[in-house]
Order: structure tokens, then C-alpha cells, then sequence
């Protein structure tokens, strides 16, 4: 309909009717447009930046420029939350909450991380034990392992994988809920209402439950189940846990809905904030209600899984569809890990030499390629206009406004990064390509001055570390922020982190991950191909597997949605076909 306009009235800013505009257009759009641009109607104004200086101000001032919360409303259905509110009530959800993400929670994670995956190559390797199988299941795979990790991290459970059992003398309580059987009370599993309830969250969310009810629709009722099994499953949790505070039974491990019930049933909270009182009883404790304890493990699991979980799966078809840098990943591990058991690694003793490895840097590329979160939104202050600076003007932004800080733009801006001109296309730079020895050079940009004028000095809790390792380059503040950046800036990034860093570190120190080639060749014709026939079909699959992630869209997170995927091999160290000698 707008095309009936003339076309100057819609050609420069005819993207944003796309949806997926800031990841398909991300850098390009403000090559056109500058590194901020106004999208002005009769009831909106949006205020649409790449600009690391102006990103950094607008992180580093939460009440100038606020979370626009109502756009996270539907995230607060099973209680509200840290992600949900803003205010009085962010600073005690947070403050609370912050208590369990710390560097002793962190070792654990490392742990556990390194079980699951070692549970997830054993299933991968399938029941002979010899790998080598085209499968198309990495992204469900990688979620699982996520779904794994989460379930201990936020209910201090252990799931167990395929042919995995436990021992005699287990906590029944913690088979219980292990199990891939449904237990009295539920019709389905822990786990299985987990991941379906995940699956159909966008449409839990969205669409009334009145009308999923009554909806002739097979995915509605799965939908329905599945929330159903789930929530009552929070609740057991909630009412086990009050009963082990209340009976002083302590748990050992991480366990985050356990700190919240210890912080709100217990005498004192763990993390020591209160509200203050004037009433002749002194400060006022902090608590969070049972709906609250439950909306917080919530987002929890939404924010710790998916998010996790896509990064790591493009991070393995990043790895294997870019075979040097895969080699070069193994040669640090060869050097900081060598042929030790994973199970006997240490956390503080190798979390930072991988952290400034090639494992880290490969991480850290994928965030900085494919972001969870491609656009975070914020909003100038409903009580007056504020202000910010881009290279020296100072330009002001009208209360209410809307902001969207476009951070996959912002990661892919020649402006912020180490380039090179493209090895696999034609561009001058290869800015779009997935490139981790870029973040192995020492000289990082040169420290502009950081300080934000009004900037929170508050301490809300949580990991106030870099999201980079001193080892590796440094971009401009506000040039990377995967996870945000600030007070509002995801309170468990530094877990994050450490999955995937632990999970790449154990699946490439003895495997290689390999893209199939099927489509183009069967296992007898590649055996009987020379370099150069190897080579050229290699070439389509790494072909198919760039087209396919750049089709990837944002629904809560980027990932690739339907029926695209990439299918990949797990091989052993010695038996590539082809990633021990290609080239990107």
C-alpha cells in the first residue's frame, strides 16, 4: 500500500516493512543512512543507532534511558521478573537475584558443562561408538544440552542422556525428574515439558489460552500440555525447596530457584539487601513472592537456554564451514589442555587461557556475528529530554522516544573492528566474514575516553567483569555488547560464556566437526575423489552453509526457524575428509 506514495516518501526507509531488517541489512542501512536515523510518525518516534558512543551512553544511563518494559510483558505471564520490570522493583529483583551469578557458581557451571557434553559426544557417536554420521539435529542437539545445563544450574537437577543411568544411591528426587518417563501427577516428562514448552513459547506467549482451548489445532494442545506439566513442575520445585529451607536441609551445588527461596523464606538473605523501613523494626528484608521465585526461574531458563544454545550451534557450523580456523581452535587446545581427561580439568587453572584462545575468540566472533538479541530496545525517559553525544554534536532526544540500539549493526562497522579484504567474497572487507583470528591481535583500538557524564555508579550486583579476555582485542566500548551492556546487561552472560567456552573445549580437543556433504556426493564417491574433486564439493556445502545462517531470524532470539538447518559430522581427530588440510 505505501508504494501507491510517491517514492521519495518510502524508498530511503522501505526496509524496516522487513522484519528481519537489522540482521539481513544490519551495517549496511547506516552506511546509507549515518550512524543514527529518526523514524518519525504522527504517534512515534524512533531512534534507530549503530553508534558505539551513543550505545555506551544510552547503556550506561538506565534511568535517562529506560527498559520500555511493556515490551516485555508477555515474559512476565508465570510471575514478574527481572526482565520484566524497571524501577524500585528492577533494583530488588535484581539485587536478589544477582546473588547466585558469581565466579564460585561459575566453576560449577564449568563442570557441569563439561558432564553434558561429554554425555552429548557419546550420543553423537551413536551406539558403535564410531561417529562419522551425517546428522541434522545439531540445533535441537545443542538445545538439549543447554535444556541439560539449565536444569541444573536454575533446580540443582541431573539429567541424564540416552543410555546414561544413576547410581543406586541417588536422590530419588532428583530421578525423579531425570527420567524420560512422566511421573504421577504429570503426563510428561521434566524434561520433554520443558523443551516443548520452549518450542511453543512464542505461542504460549502471544495467543490467549481461551482460544489455544478451543483451537482444532494438534500444536495448540501439545502447546497447552506441555504448560501445563511445566508449571506444575515449577511449583513441586517451589514447595520442595521451601520444605528443605524450612527444615534447614542445605543444598549443595548451584541451584538459583533454591537461592531464591533460601534469600525470601530464610532469616536473613544471602546476598544481605534490604529495603529500608522506617518502622520501629529497622530495614525491611527483601523478599520476593512464590510467584515472583517462579517468573525469575523462568527467564531464567528462557534467557540461559535458547540464547546459549543458538550461539553454540552456530558456532560449531561456523567451525566446520571454516576449516583453518577449526585447526588453528585445536592447536590451542593441544597446547592448554592436551590429552587430559575433561573431567580433570581445572577451572581456575585453564577458564582464562581459554577465555584468551582461540576457543574464546571463536566464541567471541559468533556473538559478535550472529547476537541473540539483534536489536535491544530502550525508550528516553517520560520526564524530560535527554541527550547524547556522536563524535563531538550533541543531538537531543525527545522524552518518550523510542530507541533501538541496532548491535548487530554496530558489530559488523568497519569503524570498530581489525579487518582484511575478503578471502570468500568480493567485498573490501571481510567484516561479514566469520573471522576469530581477528580478535588475536594485542593492539586493541585505541581508548577513547569512556566516561558517560551522569553515568549509574550503583552497584546492582552480578558479574561486573569484561565480556572479552584481556588476551584478545578490545573494541570500543559499546561496539560489542551481545548481552548489553550496563545495568540492564544479561546477569548471567559470564555463564554463558563459560558453557560454551567448556563445550567447545571438550568437543574439539579429540573430535572434529565436519559439514556432510551427501547432497552433492555419497561416502564411496568422496572416497574415490582426488584433493581438487574433494575440495570443489566441499566448496557447495560451505556455500550452502553461509546462505543458510544468513537466512537465520529473529523471533525472541536469532536463530534459524522451519525446516533450515545445516548438516554436519562428528569425526574423530585423524579421520577428516576434509576439514584437517581445506581452506575457509
Amino acid at each position: 500500500m505505501y508504494k501507491q506514495l510517491p517514492r521519495k516518501y518510502w524508498q530511503d526507509i522501505e526496509f524496516i516493512f522487513n522484519t528481519n531488517w537489522q540482521y539481513q541489512e544490519n551495517h549496511n542501512v547506516f552506511t546509507r543512512l549515518g550512524d543514527a536515523f529518526l523514524i518519525v510518525s504522527p504517534g512515534k518516534i524512533i531512534c534507530f543507532t549503530e553508534n558505539a558512543e551513543a550505545l555506551h551512553q544510552i547503556t550506561s544511563k538506565r534511568e535517562a534511558f529506560p527498559k520500555p518494559t511493556e515490551a516485555y510483558a508477555i515474559l512476565g505471564q508465570y510471575g514478574q521478573n527481572v526482565v520484566t520490570l524497571e524501577g524500585a522493583q528492577w533494583r530488588m529483583h535484581r539485587k536478589i537475584t544477582s546473588a547466585s551469578f558469581n565466579e564460585k557458581n561459575a566453576s560449577l557451571v564449568f563442570k557441569e558443562s563439561i558432564s553434558q557434553t561429554l554425555g552429548l559426544i557419546n550420543m553423537w557417536l551413536g551406539p558403535d561408538g564410531l561417529g562419522n554420521k551425517t546428522f541434522k539435529t545439531i540445533e535441537q542437539d545443542t538445545a538439549s544440552l543447554m535444556l541439560n545445563i539449565i536444569a541444573s544450574v536454575g533446580f540443582g537437577l541431573k539429567i541424564l542422556w540416552p543410555g546414561q543411568e544413576f547410581p543406586a544411591d541417588a536422590d530419588p528426587r532428583l530421578a525423579k525428574y531425570a527420567t524420560q518417563e512422566a511421573p504421577e501427577g504429570h503426563t510428561m516428562s521434566f524434561v520433554n515439558a520443558l523443551a516443548r514448552t520452549l518450542d511453543y513459547l512464542i505461542l504460549l506467549l502471544v495467543v490467549p489460552k481461551w482460544m489455544l482451548r478451543i483451537v482444532p489445532s494438534k500444536r495448540a494442545k501439545v502447546a497447552l500440555e506441555a504448560e501445563s506439566n511445566f508449571v506444575g513442575y515449577l511449583n513441586e520445585f517451589l514447595q520442595e525447596k521451601i520444605e528443605d529451607v524450612r527444615k534447614g536441609n542445605s543444598a549443595e551445588g548451584l541451584d538459583i530457584m533454591g537461592s531464591l527461596v533460601r534469600t525470601s523464606y530464610g532469616q536473613q538473605p544471602e546476598n544481605g539487601s534490604a529495603v529500608t523501613g522506617s518502622g520501629k523494626k529497622g530495614p525491611q528484608i527483601a523478599r520476593l513472592s512464590d510467584s515472583e521465585i517462579i517468573g525469575n526461574a523462568f527467564i531464567n531458563i528462557v534467557a540461559g537456554h535458547e540464547s546459549t544454545a543458538n550461539v553454540l550451534h552456530f558456532a560449531l557450523v561456523e567451525l566446520a564451514t571454516n576449516p583453518a580456523s577449526q585447526r588453528r581452535l585445536q592447536q590451542d587446545l593441544d597446547n592448554i589442555v592436551g590429552d587430559a581427561d575433561p573431567n580433570t580439568w581445572d577451572y581456575d587453572a585453564k577458564m582464562n587461557f581459554l577465555l584468551g584462545s582461540m576457543v574464546g575468540a571463536s566464541v567471541n566472533e559468533t556473538l559478535r556475528l550472529v547476537p541473540p538479541v539483534v536489536d535491544i530496545p530502550k525508550m528516553v525517559s517520560p520526564n524530560q529530554d535527554q541527550p547524547i553525544t556522536i563524535d563531538g554534536e550533541k543531538y537531543l532526544l525527545p522524552r518518550k522516544a523510542t530507541i533501538g540500539m541496532v548491535v548487530v549493526a554496530s558489530q559488523r562497522s568497519p569503524r570498530y573492528w581489525p579487518t582484511k579484504p575478503s578471502k570468500i567474497t568480493d567485498a573490501e572487507t571481510d567484516i561479514d566474514d566469520f573471522v576469530p583470528e581477528r580478535w588475536l591481535q594485542t593492539e586493541s583500538t585505541k581508548n577513547e575516553n569512556t566516561k558517560v557524564d551522569g553515568a549509574d555508579t550503583e552497584d546492582f550486583g552480578g558479574y561486573a567483569g569484561s565480556d572479552t579476555s584481556a588476551q584478545l582485542y578490545r573494541p570500543p566500548r559499546g561496539a560489542y555488547i551481545p548481552f548489553s551492556d550496563g545495568a540492564r546487561a544479561c546477569l548471567g552472560r559470564r555463564m554463558a560464556i563459560v558453557e560454551l567456552v567448556s563445550a567447545l573445549a571438550v568437543i574439539f580437543q579429540r573430535y572434529s566437526i565436519e559439514l556432510a556433504v551427501d547432497e552433492w556426493a555419497s561416502d564411496e564417491k568422496v572416497k574415490g575423489m582426488s584433493k581438487d574433486e574433494k575440495a570443489r564439493v566441499y566448496k557447495m556445502a560451505q556455500q550452502k552453509s553461509r546462505v543458510t545462517v544468513k537466512g537465520a531470524t529473529s523471533m525472541i532470539t536469532l536463530k534459524l526457524h522451519g525446516d533450515k538447518h545445516v548438516p554436519v559430522r562428528m569425526v574423530r581427530r585423524g579421520e577428516e575428509r576434509f576439514v584437517n588440510w581445506m581452506d575457509s
